[in-house]
């Protein structure tokens, strides 16, 4: 039974001892106590991690899968080594939260949501900390229009957010920091980049300087000339630099304020990350990611902080993911040509979303389209329906009478998969790959069941077992398992039934009249009722049992896909 246990075990469960060791901890998602900002001497190690130690012994047969990963510091593929072995700490700036997350926000939480998990697979303790930025321009101005405290509809937009995470399947960080809650961090951070003669004061506003800064615009590549003044803020004819940005802004009739040392008032937008990183993660740690417009001026702006209040700040990895786009145009509310998250998913199954996002390379731009949704929605069907199938037929056979091994060609359909899987992974994160590579151990399962040399395989159901197992711990990598494959396909026949604007009734009515004109030999009349179905997204499959109906992509929509 050894060798075919070998097949059994989910891919992560095969792993040396070290990296199984963060899967068996029993919180990765332990929440951390506020604490106090962390001083430029203590900060080189100070990685706060969510679960117990792990064993630093490596088994030299199995070695960890080299991760690289591109780094928009470097402009280049690197290979992924932590500060501290065997731990990551991940810092994702977070929404500012005022409106409900439209899916730009969704690509790039499922991305980081994937390097998550992935790192978690390859056995790392990860301190992963996404912030929440509640207090800011824009949600002032959405207070006033709707006559409500900022704080508290900040509140509850990061709530709803919870809500869009929890149906994408993005696994909750490790700490979820909140500007309201990190004032006193902010304001040392600020005093710090005073006293070492970074920035300056003007009535009650503090400006950095980023005259004081030589290296301003090392990540973007852009000269100081290029900075977007204005950015989030009012231009100020005070400063010294128009590209001077605010580190602190004194409070103004009608919005909230704390007190500071230069009276009451706010933070600027991007002192707000360079504290609360620092406070739980150090002035130094692994990787700092977000979308692709953050890397100017926000992320340049807080190495420049960061550095400022530090001088040993040190960030390895910047990993920035690329646009949602409309019409080769970036997706943003500021645009008004957005879809939120809810929206989609009033139409699509979250997991459908989910693989939309992931069908293209994290670091590409990806054109939303029903087109696109309705094919990942097909997918994901596919694949899950195969895997439903597969599970039927295992659980009608007693696993006691299984035989200790699998067919040659199993092993190497396994084998090419798990090889491609981690190849693609370990590669900058292509899923694309890892989803395409799939195709030939579903097409295995489906042949096993439903074809005559399939069912007279030997050995078939050990085969079955070993390829759904396999496929199983690959989705959990991606953050594609669903609770329930029955369930998840009933959820998606009726998406299906929504957008064909169809009750399940007048399917299986459509569907009588087929059967009752196949009958009666009027197959012209047959083919009209199944073109028309097929025309809105339900297919007829006939077999020997019968007639079901499944979701598919619209005929229109097909026709569209196969011509492009």
């Amino acid at each position: 039974m050894a060798s075919l246990l070998k097949y059994l075990l989910p891919l992560r469960l095969r792993l040396p001892l070290l990296h199984r060791r963060a899967f068996a901890s029993k919180s990765i998602h332990s929440r951390f106590r506020f604490s106090p900002p962390i001083s430029c001497c203590n900060a080189r190690h100070s990685l706060t991690t969510c679960s117990g130690k792990i064993d630093s012994k490596k088994d030299d047969d199995l070695l960890m899968k080299e991760l690289r990963l591109f780094n928009t510091m470097t402009k280049r593929n690197e290979l992924f080594k932590p500060k501290v072995e065997g731990k990551v700490g991940m810092y994702v700036c977070g929404v500012t939260a005022y409106d409900l997350s439209h899916i730009g926000h969704a690509r790039v939480y499922v991305a980081f949501d994937v390097l998550y998990r992935y790192l978690k697979y390859l056995g790392y303790e990860i301190n992963y900390v996404r912030n929440f930025t509640d207090v800011d321009d824009k949600i002032i101005i959405r207070a006033n229009e709707l006559s409500e405290d900022p704080i508290k509809l900040s509140r509850r937009y990061c709530d709803e957010f919870h809500l869009d995470m929890t149906s994408l399947n993005c696994l909750p960080p490790s700490v979820e920091p909140r500007v309201s809650e990190h004032m006193s961090q902010i304001i040392g951070m600020i005093e710090q980049i005073l006293k070492n003669g970074c920035a300056y004061t003007i009535g009650g506003d503090v400006y950095f300087s980023v005259d004081k800064f030589p290296e301003y615009g090392r990540l973007s590549g852009r000269r100081l000339e290029d900075n977007r003044a204005g950015e989030r803020v009012a231009v100020d004819s005070r400063k010294k630099n128009p590209a001077d940005f605010a580190l602190w802004k004194s409070a103004k009739e009608g919005e909230p304020f704390w007190e500071s040392p230069w009276g009451p008032g706010r933070p600027g937008w991007h002192i707000e990350c360079s504290a609360m990183s620092a406070t739980y993660l150090g002035y130094s740690f692994d990787i700092h990611g977000g979308g692709m417009d953050l890397i100017f001026p926000h992320h340049e702006n807080e190495i420049a902080q960061s550095r400022a209040a530090c001088h040993q700040s040190n960030i390895s990895y910047w990993i920035h993911n690329g646009f949602v786009t409309i019409d080769s145009e970036k997706m943003s509310k500021s645009l008004g040509n957005f879809f939120t998250i809810r929206q989609v998913i009033e139409l699509y199954h979250p997991l459908a979303l989910r693989l939309f996002l992931m069908g293209t390379h994290y670091r590409s731009p990806i054109n939303y389209s029903d087109m696109q949704l309705e094919s990942a929605s097909d997918r994901v069907f596919y694949i899950y329906q195969t895997l439903h199938d597969c599970e039927i037929v295992l659980t009608r056979h007693d696993q006691a009478g299984w035989k200790d091994s699998i067919p040659t060609e199993t092993k190497i359909c396994i084998n090419k998969f798990h090889d491609e899987c981690l190849t693609s992974m370990s590669d900058d994160l292509h899923t694309p790959v890892a989803l395409a590579a799939m195709s030939e151990p579903l097409k295995t399962i489906n042949d096993l069941l439903h074809t005559r040399k399939g069912k007279k395989q030997e050995l078939r159901l050990e085969s079955l077992a070993a390829l759904e197992k396999t496929i199983r711990s690959a989705l959990t990598i991606l953050g594609l398992l669903p609770d329930s494959y029955s369930e998840t396909l009933q959820q998606l026949r009726n998406y299906a039934l929504k957008r064909s604007k169809l009750t399940e009734d007048e399917v299986l009515q459509k569907m009588e009249e087929r059967s009752k004109a196949r009958k009666n030999k009027e197959y012209e009349k047959s083919d009209v009722i199944r073109k028309d179905l097929a025309a809105v997204g339900i297919a007829l499959m006939d077999s020997p049992d019968g007639t079901s109906w499944r979701p598919t992509i619209p005929l229109a929509l097909q026709e569209q896909l196969t011509g492009s």
